[in-house]
């Protein structure tokens, strides 16, 4: 995947407009997401979510953050009130 097809998924300011439908262009947005989070740092989940609320449009952070979650970005604690960026 290039750049140009992550862009179609963009607004002018970089924030996410829309989740995609298809598998590999949820991981092109995803793996964008992530590098919105640094590594090693300790984010609360409301943290992970202010971000996430930066930088999309479409006011489904919750996705988002499982999103990040399942495909193995972040890593939670077993209450899901800390994460940290593992990729």
């Amino acid at each position: 995947m290039s750049a140009a097809s992550l862009y179609r998924f963009l607004d002018r300011e970089d924030h996410v407009m829309a989740w995609p439908k298809k598998h590999q262009d949820k991981e092109l947005v995803i793996t964008y997401l992530a590098t919105k989070f640094e590594f090693g740092k300790t984010y609360h989940e409301r943290e992970v979510n202010e971000v996430l609320k930066q930088w999309h449009t479409f006011s489904d952070w919750p996705l988002l953050r499982r999103e990040l979650f399942e495909r193995g970005f972040l890593e939670r604690n077993k209450s899901g009130t800390e994460y940290v960026r593992l990729k």
